[in-house]
């Protein structure tokens, strides 16, 4: 399950993709429907991937969480609305996808709102039990690539003093000071 690019913005509903940088802002589209708007940046805006729950031994990331609910829910949705399910109810599908969290800094409110976005998120493929991966790390290139790279780019002159190659560009502005 991948979070990345997944925002929650203060006074939206729902959930975000982002899209692109606007000049006072940036433009993101609804998970839900697929509308786009401006998000200003004047906005709280929260990406779902730094969000984590309080727990007794720390902080458990969103994702985490979500990926034990998904196990734990056989990847179905909540069998409760999130917004009208009883407190008790709540309380303990909670329990059972994250039994160390921390009782008294994790709200009922902050579980409702958890299970909105899980069911948001699940109806748009966007979540799984699968781990993440971690990102490639860039291959190494090639001995001959290397040695080109690390070769100086200083040349000798005539007279045995390292220069540097001037583009003709360089070279042009250069002629043109020296003519003034």
């Amino acid at each position: 399950m991948d979070l990345k690019g997944i925002l929650t913005i203060a006074t939206y509903p729902g959930l975000y993709k982002h899209v692109a940088q606007a000049v006072n802002g940036i433009i993101v589209e609804s998970v839900a429907d697929g509308n786009r708007t401006i998000a200003f940046a004047t906005a709280k805006i929260s990406a779902l991937e730094d969000i984590s729950i309080y727990t007794t031994d720390g902080d458990t990331r969103l994702s985490d969480v979500y990926r034990s609910l998904y196990k734990v829910l056989d990847g179905k949705p909540t069998p409760f609305s999130p917004k009208k399910g009883a407190e008790a109810e709540v309380k303990e599908l909670f329990a059972k996808a994250l039994p160390n969290y921390d009782v008294d800094r994790v709200y009922v409110s902050d579980m409702r709102r958890a299970y909105s976005w899980y069911n948001l998120l699940l109806s748009k493929g966007l979540v799984d039990d699968k781990e993440e991966q971690p990102e490639a790390a860039p291959e190494a290139p090639a001995k001959e690539e290397a040695a080109k790279a690390d070769a100086p780019k200083a040349e000798e002159n005539a007279d045995g003093m390292k220069t540097r190659k001037r583009t003709k560009k360089k070279a042009a502005s250069d002629t043109a000071k020296k003519e003034e």
